[in-house]
């Protein structure tokens, strides 16, 4: 097992200096001057003298392998900068909005297993029958209606109707609700039916049968046996998820103010915070590395074959 983590670890090397060249090279063929937008957010007319001192300050005239080395020098200790909007250091302002986007995640990932994992697999039990058709349904509104309409929904009808729960903003618990709601359910009809068509699938395997030949309760069958190999698609769509989620979910997070990441990085785009894009980007992208690194070791963890096969 150990072998099989340093494995997976040493792989993450080439992939996350992947991402932080294609971040910084992306950034760099984006038009408009930094210095320019710098000059801009901090209210000082753009210069020509001014522009061409500010460039030398920030570094911007030397060549860009030397740009990037630096700067991925000063990324290794955490040092994504300076923003030019709040003048704050680029790591404290996405930390800040982090928390939040995780604490949104969570609450969205719970929703996702707590509907989508008995649904889906009373729905391959009991193929045909009600309980399958009603999946059906939920599964055909989840993923053809737009998360900012479903958001929409649900404060047309639980805010401004029955004023149930606040609309924007993060504090109590009840801030939570809407925004929870909207992000999972656009997720909650796609890992219904995954489960379920994993489901099936397994039901005809031999191991199926072999519990119930020994004479094994369903319900045993199911529960220790069926589930623990039929999760292992939903492992790995909700790890991309997960990922997706947690890089900011920005119509979601737009749609009721919610101070995640989503909306700092569509407020650093509209602002031309080059530092802030430039970190938001880099910290998505191992965002995304981290969330596939646990699937992996999930994975592992379900299916002793593919530790063994990593051993080997």
């Amino acid at each position: 097992m150990g072998w099989f983590i340093v494995k997976r670890l040493t792989s993450l090397i080439p992939i996350l200096f992947g991402i932080s060249l294609i971040t910084f090279i992306l950034l760099h063929l984006t038009p408009g001057d930094p210095a320019v937008a710098y000059l801009r957010a901090s209210h000082i007319p753009p210069a020509d003298e001014t522009v061409a001192a500010l460039r030398v300050e920030l570094g911007l005239d030397k060549p860009l392998y030397v740009q990037y080395v630096e700067w991925l020098g000063k990324v290794v200790q955490l040092d994504l900068g300076m923003s030019y909007v709040s003048k704050k250091s680029v790591w404290d302002e996405i930390m800040l909005h982090f928390f939040p986007t995780v604490q949104l995640t969570l609450a969205s990932c719970i929703l996702i297993v707590v509907v989508s994992l008995p649904i889906g697999i009373m729905s391959a039990i009991y193929k045909g029958k009600l309980i399958d058709q009603f999946s059906r349904i939920i599964a055909f509104v989840s993923v053809s209606m737009p998360a900012f309409w479903f958001g929409f929904l649900l404060i047309y009808f639980l805010s401004v109707k029955l004023d149930l729960f606040p609309v924007l903003g993060r504090g109590t618990f009840a801030h939570l609700v809407l925004p929870s709601l909207t992000l999972s359910f656009a997720y909650i009809g796609t890992y219904m039916r995954l489960l379920r068509a994993s489901v099936l699938e397994n039901l005809n395997e031999p191991f199926v049968m072999y519990a119930r030949a020994r004479g094994l309760r369903e319900r045993l069958i199911v529960s220790r046996h069926l589930l623990k190999k039929s999760l292992l698609p939903l492992v790995t769509g909700l790890g991309m998820s997960l990922g997706n989620m947690l890089s900011g979910a920005v119509i979601v997070e737009t749609v009721f103010a919610w101070p995640g990441m989503g909306q700092l990085f569509v407020t650093s785009i509209l602002t031309r915070d080059y530092p802030m894009i430039q970190g938001c980007l880099l910290f998505m992208g191992v965002i995304f590395v981290v969330c596939n690194l646990l699937v992996d070791l999930a994975y592992s963890f379900l299916d002793p074959r593919i530790r063994w096969e990593g051993e080997k």
